[in-house]
């Protein structure tokens, strides 16, 4: 397996440097205090966790530092839902041996217990990270884009984006996959499959869910590109050469459009290109395609079905008459050549 770790570091070193010194709402120059960055020109705290990660010596129980030296010697990660800070509730005795009060006693029961609530709601967030840590370190991912995938894998909680078909699994290898794409790695979705605890088409699912459900569009390229381009050379000779040129067009668009509406979420980007080949189709006068056919053309690439490109078909159908109403694909597609041209 190919060892990406060394890729990119001066580019990230780059651009952590610009992000220090720069506000970037401003651009004014960045200061600390305490554990806020913040811009000495308009005064935008810029951010909060300037932890010191290194070893030192820290004193306790007297204002002057004259108290026990202790040393903190586990640095924070973000790998963990809480940094790696964790908390601990000793009911015995407090952290220098002294023997509780009834009065402490009961107040460090009731906080344990709201610790213990709070700790329930991260865990499966905090498997979620260690399979992108385990991922990651299968694939030889530098740490930055380990790192990024975690913080990926903290929108999809924070939008909720787990549940029912979209397993955290699932969303830990498509946050992986978004991570390194965007740094320009060229990993296949294949490989990340490989290791992780989902299958290619799941993987493929929940990149593209995060992307389009967490507001990414415009900050991570799709993972699969070419999508449509896929699907009308699964077609052959079905269709002849002109009818397939406009049916890219439109497709291209369609998708685009998906991504922005967006149309199935949840779904691997083929399966809805193939949709928008079809939905094409039907847009455009004299009916060439049956969702047989075009089932047919995407299956070697990924698993679909017709009731699939049945669903999404619709759904670009409404959402494109609902944008432009019964105006032709191709006199939108002049007024959008631009946008189109991109994807």
């Amino acid at each position: 397996m190919k060892d990406y770790s060394n890729i990119g570091e001066e580019d990230l070193e780059r651009q952590t440097t610009d992000r220090t010194n720069e506000c970037p709402e401003c651009a004014g120059r960045l200061g600390v205090s305490g554990i806020e960055t913040i811009c000495g020109e308009c005064g935008l705290v810029v951010r909060t966790d300037a932890v010191d990660c290194g070893v030192s010596p820290s004193a306790h129980k007297q204002l002057d530092g004259s108290g026990r030296q202790e040393w903190a010697i586990e640095p924070t990660t973000a790998f963990r839902v809480d940094k790696g800070l964790h908390t601990t509730f000793f009911l015995r005795s407090d952290g220098y041996g002294n023997q509780l009060s009834g009065t402490q006693l009961s107040r460090w029961r009731w906080l344990r217990r709201l610790d213990r609530r709070m700790a329930k709601r991260d865990a499966r967030l905090n498997e979620a990270l260690r399979d992108v840590q385990t991922i990651g370190g299968n694939l030889g991912l530098p740490g930055y884009v380990r790192e990024e995938a975690c913080a990926l894998m903290r929108v999809a909680s924070e939008k909720r984006l787990p549940g029912g078909w979209m397993a955290w699994e699932s969303l830990a290898g498509g946050a992986v996959l978004l991570a390194a794409r965007r740094v320009g790695l060229p990993i296949g979705s294949e490989n990340v499959a490989m290791f992780a605890k989902t299958d290619h088409e799941r993987l493929c699912a929940a990149a593209r869910k995060i992307r389009i459900e967490g507001g990414l569009v415009e900050q991570y390229p799709p993972v699969r590109t070419g999508a449509v381009d896929a699907v009308l050379a699964g077609l052959g000779d079905v269709v002849d050469v002109r009818t397939l040129l406009e049916f890219a067009q439109i497709g291209r668009y369609l998708l685009w459009m998906a991504d922005d509406e967006p149309v199935g979420g949840g779904t691997a980007r083929l399966t809805v290109a193939a949709a928008a080949v079809y939905a094409a189709d039907r847009l455009t006068p004299g009916k060439s395609l049956t969702q047989a056919q075009v089932v047919a053309a995407a299956r070697p690439v990924c698993a679909t079905s017709k009731s699939k490109v049945a669903q999404y078909s619709q759904a670009l159908y409404n959402t494109y008459e609902t944008r432009h109403g019964r105006v032709a694909p191709t006199t939108v597609l002049e007024a959008k050549r631009d946008t189109v041209a991109v994807r």
